[in-house]
């Protein structure tokens, strides 16, 4: 009974304590006006008279509607006489609110912005935007983002921030992909007694595309204002985002914008697509009885899951076992039916001395590798793979039935393999200069990189890219391409490797999504880092920063995006080049590689080239390249943010393959 009084006390205070803030109580907190002054009207013209009624329209409008209306006030000629107007309000507003924020947002951008022509202003609950040219439909690419963050910070932010990550890009796919009001809303548990909130809207004139790049936008830009805070706020001309430690928005109504007002009520709506709750009714009583039932489940629940600890954890060892074994047996078959050679366990355990220590090359996500020579005197590299991963088994499959049939000179060979007793091995061709990050962050051996050879390595590993995604009989997604995957032969030739965790998909399949991230942090595309979506631009992206990692000799953990585009906005990008040696291409070609580069990590997937197109742009010096905007950065400080979305093994490389 004692032991039972810290939880009772807990749960008095909590009950005490709960916030019991109203989702319209700050709706018409002022976000923000933006009032360009590059455009004005002529005051009693024909352009205010039509400002004027769209003003007027508006707010009645959009509160008639759901919360969302444009128009075109004015007619030709002049065309420039004429007034597009947008309106909407948050998608948990109820009519007479959002009526009263338009109203309200009416008013005071006629105040603010006295006679321009174009303008818009942000309040909690609704957004009022008006120019004299449409911009209905346009995508958000860059820009200015409005931030605001809570003072309050939250004890520990490296748990924290993973935990926000899976929400905001949760409520991302939601609302683009999933609410045919372009709404989302939702709630994930933290610790036994906090939830978080959150929130994500897009006006709804965007496309499910653009809606999802100026949502992905937001959330990388969440951690440069919110790091650690209990809330934040970020705005953009299109798309919004939210989140707290307490219920800002109105539950039940959340819930109806997000159906359409289809779904019954009743009880608790759990997204399909997102797995966040939403749940209908007073928060405040919502809140409590979750409290509740979380400390009398963890009550209850405490013996049983000691005594289940032991048992869970010897019959979960035991059934992996078994599975691998039973798996074994059938892959072995279909491995011996691949017209690939399977090695003999006692020639390789000769060749690589019985994987001797002195014989190792290193360590991989599944196992180590060795250096062999077989008695015909050729070098091999044996991958030993873990006897007791499961992931193991996979990769080992996928490589020896799929990657086997892939032919290319910029990627390694992968020559047989063997199964026999409890072994699991992998024999690949041996490149002698082992992997690019042992020349290129090597102070000694980073001097035998040549401009020349630098440039031949990225137009390899481009070409080879090349191939995984646009010229094999499958599309394959390497997903974790970066310099220790990349492998050196004696002349220099890149060639990439490690294409384990290989998975096929339907034939029209061009963007998945996984709950399972992995590959390595500085190298992932934002897209795939925080919302677990990848595509063939996400490899692009590591290819851009790969690219930029061979010119500068800088980790991509040193803020490498943002070194390098530091000097590019600076107009100093030149600096880079110096004191490097000057065979082989000339600086036009290096900067071109810098360039290319740059527009290989812009934020947004629409926004990278194809491996077709980068191919191309690195061999013709007469193309004029587009120019770049601002790239998505990854530092180190915002890595906890993308760090543990999903726990995953010690995974080297996970590769997702399509076929055509």
């Amino acid at each position: 009974m004692h032991s039972l009084l810290p939880l009772l006390l807990l749960l008095l205070c909590s009950l005490r304590f709960t916030p019991t803030t109203n989702a319209a109580d700050d709706l018409t907190f002022h976000i923000n006006t933006d009032c360009p002054s590059d455009m004005n009207y002529t005051r009693g013209g024909a352009f205010q008279a039509n400002l004027n009624t769209t003003l007027s329209s508006l707010p009645a409008a959009a509160s008639a509607s759901s919360g969302f209306a444009e128009n075109v006030t004015g007619g030709a000629p002049p065309p420039d006489e004429q007034v597009y107007g947008l309106a909407q309000c948050r998608g948990d507003v109820s009519a007479p609110d959002c009526r009263s924020c338009l109203d309200t947002s009416a008013r005071e951008i006629a105040s603010k912005c006295p006679g321009q022509r174009r303008a818009m202003i942000i309040y909690e609950g609704c957004l009022l935007r008006y120019s004299n040219a449409s911009f209905f439909g346009e995508p958000y690419t860059s820009g200015p983002i409005v931030q605001l963050a809570n003072v309050q910070n939250v004890t520990q932010p490296e748990q924290f921030m993973p935990r926000l990550g899976a929400l905001l890009g949760n409520l991302t796919r939601e609302a683009a992909h999933g609410s045919p009001r372009m709404f989302a809303a939702g709630a994930v548990r933290y610790t036994s007694f906090v939830t978080l909130y959150g929130l994500a809207q897009c006006t709804r004139d965007t496309s499910p595309d653009n809606c999802d790049l100026c949502l992905a936008i937001l959330v990388d830009a969440i951690p440069k204002c919110c790091y650690g805070k209990q809330g934040g706020r970020a705005f953009a001309p299109i798309c919004q985002l939210r989140f707290e430690t307490y219920p800002f928005y109105n539950a039940q109504a959340a819930q109806e914008a997000m159906s359409n007002g289809t779904d019954d009520h009743s009880g608790p709506r759990k997204n399909a697509t997102t797995g966040v709750a939403v749940i209908a009714g007073s928060n405040h009583t919502v809140r409590t009885a979750l409290i509740i039932v979380s400390v009398l489940a963890a009550v209850t629940m405490l013996l049983l899951l000691i005594v289940a600890a032991y048992i869970c954890k010897q019959s979960t060892k035991l059934h992996m076992h078994a599975q691998i074994a039973r798996d074994g047996h059938g892959d072995e078959e279909e491995m011996r039916s691949s017209e690939l050679l399977m090695y003999d366990l006692s020639m390789l355990r000769a060749a690589t001395d019985n994987f001797s220590e002195e014989n190792k090359l290193g360590e991989g996500g599944f196992g180590p590798v060795y250096k062999g020579t077989l008695q015909n005197g050729q070098a091999i590299a044996v991958k030993r793979l873990s006897r007791t991963s499961q992931q193991g088994h996979v990769e080992m499959k996928n490589e020896v039935v799929l990657v086997a049939k892939l032919q290319h000179k910029n990627l390694v060979r992968l020559l047989g393999c063997c199964i026999e007793e409890d072994e699991k091995l992998l024999v690949y061709e041996f490149l002698v200069n082992k992997s690019l990050d042992k020349i290129l962050f090597d102070p000694t051996r980073q001097q035998e990189l040549s401009w020349g050879q630098r440039y031949k390595i990225i137009e390899g590993i481009g070409r080879g890219l090349l191939y995984l995604h646009e010229d094999s009989r499958l599309t394959i997604i390497h997903r974790d391409l970066k310099a220790g995957n990349i492998l050196l032969d004696a002349d220099m030739n890149p060639k990439i490797s490690d294409f384990g965790l290989a998975k096929l998909f339907d034939i029209d399949l061009s963007v998945a999504n996984t709950s399972r991230i992995a590959g390595t942090y500085g190298y992932m595309a934002p897209e795939y880092a925080v919302r677990g979506s990848f595509s063939t631009k996400s490899d692009v992206y590591s290819y851009g920063v790969l690219v930029l990692e061979i010119i500068t000799g800088q980790r991509p953990s040193e803020n490498l995006i943002s070194f390098v585009w530091g000097h590019w906005s600076r107009g100093s990008v030149q600096q880079l080049l110096e004191g490097s040696p000057a065979d082989g291409p000339g600086p036009e070609e290096m900067l071109r590689c810098i360039h290319v580069g740059l527009l290989c990590v812009q934020a947004g997937p629409p926004l990278r080239p194809s491996m077709a197109s980068v191919v191309v742009m690195l061999n013709s010096r007469s193309m004029t390249l587009p120019v770049p905007a601002e790239p998505a950065f990854m530092t180190p400080g915002e890595l906890p943010w993308v760090a543990a979305l999903e726990p995953s093994i010690n995974e080297d490389s996970v590769s997702v393959l399509e076929p055509r």
